[in-house]
């Protein structure tokens, strides 16, 4: 029987980002669906929706009446299911949730990637790796969106009563998909570029983990023999200033097109001739899967969300974080072969389709079912098992 869910994150607009199908699944199957986060973005598919102060730090004290107005939201309501996202609104859904476990309320958390993992700070470890494993007593479903985080909570033994692999939040291959040559030469002289213009692209927030300079260095060291280069950026963030000044002084300031927030990413994916990407840390990062979905190879620097999209010399090259000139020899090789572009470009777009909006969408549904249909009585094996 239809009941109310409940979706709660740190910020409203990640559910706009990445959950908005699954909302609508609930909607669709009779539920009433809540949305408790910060922010005052308007939702489809959302019956009520309340703003909640959670902040990203988990010293803030605004992050104590977080927690109460979310116990006092679910005592009021009732919810069937809990399906907490980010560090922050994972912590205080699940701790807020603990008395509505005990009168039958199911507590699902997804971790879009652990902030510990390997080569992760030490100092990553000593907060952040005690919290998850001790609030995963709380957990009935911990959802994980690589094999790395999956492996890491079955055999550190996390507690929750089911731990799950899901191919991460989806992509939509019907939006991002691959252009025939016309079609790609017709768009990009839409965008003022040319036919044989070697076009780069990395869409990703202007701050420290994301990690443009590497890419920035390493584009400057090839700028010579590819004067036809051109590296697309789009994004904000606090490092964009600083970005932009180095770009200067490595004298490729007109190679280097700073794009800003946009909202056509599909459209600039499917003009480049390759993806980047320089993150130090990533869960499974949607900017590479929607860079794959649309054909494109990827050189991306050595993290566990590019380890797992990317497979090194079969749909592009995982370099080291700090290498900037074996990124920049990688790039090379691929702007000087049309062929190793297109292979790996067709390698990308088979690889991708585990990660599909439809496959996903079909993981999490097994996952809802489970707690809809109220066959909640898993084995010991049932618990550790991913569908994968």
């Amino acid at each position: 029987m239809p009941g109310k869910v409940l979706f709660c994150a740190t910020v409203d607009y990640h559910f706009k980002a990445f959950h908005l199908p699954y909302m609508k699944w609930f909607k669709e199957q009779g539920w009433e669906v809540h949305v408790a986060a910060s922010g005052n973005m308007d939702l489809p598919y959302v019956d009520k929706k309340y703003n909640i102060p959670i902040q990203r730090s988990p010293f803030n004290p605004a992050n104590f009446y977080a927690y109460k107005e979310l116990k006092a939201i679910m005592d009021q309501n009732k919810y069937k299911i809990v399906h907490c996202h980010t560090p922050m609104g994972g912590v205080l859904a699940r701790l807020a949730a603990r008395r509505a476990r005990k009168e039958g309320t199911k507590v699902i958390y997804t971790a879009h990637g652990f902030h510990f993992c390997k080569g992760a700070p030490l100092l990553n470890w000593m907060i952040y790796y005690p919290i998850e494993k001790g609030l995963a007593r709380y957990t009935d479903c911990l959802i994980t969106i690589n094999e790395e985080d999956y492996n890491l909570a079955v055999n550190h033994r996390f507690k929750a009563k089911r731990i799950e692999h899901v191919h991460g939040v989806g992509v939509d291959t019907e939006k991002f998909q691959p252009l025939n040559e016309d079609k790609k030469h017709e768009l990009r002289r839409s965008y003022g570029y040319e036919p044989d213009d070697f076009l780069m692209f990395f869409a990703a927030e202007f701050n420290k983990n994301k990690n443009q300079q590497l890419l920035l260095h390493a584009f400057s060291l090839l700028k010579d023999e590819v004067p036809n280069a051109k590296l697309l950026l789009a994004g904000k963030g606090p490092l964009l200033d600083d970005c932009r000044d180095l770009a200067t002084r490595l004298g490729i300031e007109n190679m280097v097109h700073f794009l800003g927030h946009r909202s056509d990413i599909s459209s600039l994916l499917q003009i480049c001739d390759l993806a980047v990407a320089s993150s130090l840390r990533e869960g499974l990062p949607v900017n590479i899967m929607e860079a794959m979905a649309c054909g494109l190879p990827v050189v991306a620097s050595d993290n566990r969300g590019h380890r797992e999209l990317i497979k090194d010399k079969i749909n592009g090259y995982v370099i080291p974080p700090a290498n900037d000139r074996l990124f920049s020899a990688r790039i090379l090789e691929l702007a000087q072969s049309n062929d190793m572009r297109k292979k790996m470009g067709i390698e990308s777009v088979k690889h991708l389709k585990t990660y599909s909006l439809s496959h996903v969408h079909s993981e999490l549904n097994k996952i809802y079912t489970h707690y809809i249909s109220g066959d909640t009585h898993e084995t010991k094996n049932q618990r550790n098992r991913a569908y994968i």
